[in-house]
């Protein structure tokens, strides 16, 4: 009987560990075709961040509102201790690394050079978070910003007494009052868009992108938003003390910036309208180079508007204090490159004149055998960051790609540049992929951050823009997108961001952008560190969000795991409060969401407070 026992306990044990190594092999064959799927890739880092719990979840306790001066809940960082920044000195309230006031002036004054960007050495660099004002509030919600700024936030009153007469600015209490006028439209940007819009289409969508060249403190374009048009304004650091500063709190999209001896930092065909309203800019000089520069970026068929000296100089010339003859040169010489452009004339009335520029180079054929017709050899007219201007006419493209839908139609339409191939390695079925894979991040980001489409953010920007999906996505009349297409970038599609009716800017982000501190509500950068990845050092780049990040505003993160960890330990050193978040699609995919919100505090002396 004890035999036979044994024997039967042999053939149990047999039949098990047969049993657990036929359950192994299934078991590594699965995980194998698991493997090769593509999901391997930090797949350890990202279940390990799962199981951590609560640091993954979907923020219930990051605070997205705005406090003014409200306490902040410290960071909570079980890890290593991060380093610390400290807050720059006081003084560096309205720093601005690229445009800086001392270092300009070191540079030649000849053609603007000295107000061009001129960005520090590595050992000039900041390495602190620049200070808000003492009294700092969170801008007004629009449009009620359009109209009033608080002092505390750019406590500057030159402007009210310079501009005093032309109705750009008012002093009243504790805020600015911008009643809409300008030098050229003192009884308001209102009625001046009026005389414009009965010469252009600005009513039915044919023009939605304009770009405005010396732009003071941006009426043009905040007057111009309620009619569906949205303005790339410009204006040097300082000609006017803030005048770019004032245009950002007031909601308006502005950046600091001259014509002057390198390209605009926009690409070819991207605007369908160009404005000077007495922008100051000698259009006629340098051959026209400035007039070749807006024409470059001028779509076939926009408009370009120039109202104020010289037009109309015959009725004008006493008043504006300048002999008639040059004036009368200046506007022949305007004249004469607007007809070597291939620009007709639509009207002249008053102090304003507009031009159109030709649909196609059909419409040219004059120009082809004037000797003065110098067009660039190139074949990339897009190739523009710190590229000098070189006289040369841009041509028309060979292969057009369609006409452009009228906005908001565009904003999900396939671009002409998608639809002509001009964009290697990419086609209208990847586009569109595309614009559906950023309407589902959106929804998510909604999720996150409730408030994200209730007109508490205004002034967003996205880093790294690609072809503009995360912008068209969240596209609504309470807010607007910088869409920033990085120099390193693989594929060049800013000319696909303005195809959409959106804008956008080129920049490398190993610099500082072209803006003063705190002008953005929310910044989202998807992909930006694993591209700079080894090209720059990554805690310049979020000093630099920091430096224009307002107080208590917003950032969402998305990128790799391991860039999302290291970014992560950098801003625990920051006054940020930060939550990381799975991918919608869930915890085994290796790209996370960093989101985070920066504590308020304001220099004090030569301290600061929270």
């Amino acid at each position: 009987m004890a035999l036979k026992s044994n024997s039967s306990d042999g053939r149990t044990r047999s039949s098990i560990q047969i049993f657990i190594v036929v359950g192994l092999c299934c078991f590594f064959y699965i995980l194998g075709a698991w493997q090769r799927s593509g999901f391997g890739k930090g797949d350890s880092i990202a279940l390990e961040i799962s199981k951590s719990g609560a640091d993954c979840n979907i923020v219930p306790s990051l605070n997205f509102e705005t406090h003014h001066g409200g306490e902040v809940e410290s960071i909570n960082e079980s890890e290593s201790k991060p380093k610390v920044f400290e807050p720059c000195h006081p003084r560096y309230t309205d720093y601005t690394p690229c445009q800086d006031q001392r270092r300009a002036m070191t540079f030649p004054r000849e053609s603007m050079n000295y107000r061009e960007r001129h960005c520090p050495p590595e050992e000039e660099k900041l390495h602190c978070l620049i200070p808000a004002p003492k009294g700092y509030v969170t801008p007004f919600p629009w449009p009620k910003s359009r109209d009033y700024v608080p002092y505390a936030n750019a406590p500057y009153k030159s402007l009210t007494v310079e501009k005093a007469i032309q109705n750009w600015i008012q002093y009243e209490g504790n805020v600015f009052r911008f009643p809409g006028g300008g030098t050229q439209f003192p009884q308001g940007a209102d009625k001046y868009i009026d005389q414009l819009a009965s010469v252009i289409p600005i009513k039915n969508g044919t023009v939605r992108t304009a770009l405005d060249t010396g732009c003071g403190v941006a009426s043009w374009g905040a007057y111009l938003w309620s009619r569906n048009v949205i303005a790339m304004s410009f204006a040097p650091r300082d000609s006017h003390e803030a005048q770019v500063q004032f245009a950002l709190e007031r909601g308006v999209p502005a950046v600091i910036g001259v014509l002057g001896t390198i390209k605009m930092p926009y690409p070819s065909r991207a605007f369908d309208m160009a404005h000077c309203s007495r922008c100051l800019i000698p259009w006629g000089a340098n051959d026209g180079r400035y007039m070749i520069e807006v024409d470059r970026v001028l779509r076939p068929g926009g408009y370009w508007v120039l109202s104020g000296p010289p037009i109309n100089w015959k009725t004008n010339y006493k008043a504006w204090q300048r002999p008639k003859e040059e004036l009368q040169e200046e506007q022949r010489k305007i004249e004469e490159i607007a007809n070597l452009l291939c620009w007709e004339k639509k009207s002249e009335k008053g102090e304003i004149a507009v031009w159109q520029k030709k649909v196609n180079d059909e419409s040219c054929r004059a120009r082809r055998d004037d000797s003065r017709a110098n067009f660039c050899k190139s074949s990339d007219a897009d190739d523009v960051w710190y590229k000098k201007m070189d006289g040369c006419i841009t041509p028309y493209p060979e292969v057009a790609g369609g006409e452009l839908k009228a906005f908001p139609e565009r904003l999900y339409a396939v671009p002409p540049r998608i639809s002509s191939g001009s964009i290697p390695g990419v086609s209208a079925e990847s586009y569109q992929e595309d614009s559906n894979k950023w309407k589902k991040h959106v929804n998510a980001y909604k999720k996150i951050n409730r408030l994200l489409d209730s007109g508490r953010y205004r002034n967003i920007m996205d880093m790294n823009a690609g072809f503009g999906g995360f912008a068209a996505a969240i596209q609504s009349p309470k807010l607007w997108v910088m869409n920033i297409v990085p120099t390193i970038a693989d594929k060049n599609t800013l000319g696909v961001i303005y195809e959409r009716g959106l804008i956008g800017i080129y920049h490398d982000w190993c610099e500082a952008f072209s803006t003063y501190p705190r002008t953005y509500d929310l910044i989202h950068a998807h992909g930006l560190f694993s591209l700079y990845k080894d090209k720059c050092n990554i805690e310049d780049i979020l000093l630099e969000m920091d430096r224009i990040l307002r107080p208590e505003g917003a950032i969402i993160i998305r990128d790799e795991v391991d860039e999302i960890i290291k970014v992560k330990k950098i801003v625990g050193g920051m006054r940020w409060d930060t939550k990381m978040v799975d991918h919608e699609d869930g915890p085994l995919v290796p790209e996370k969401i960093l989101v985070a919100v920066k504590q308020y505090w304001v220099a004090s002396g030569n301290s600061t407070s929270s």
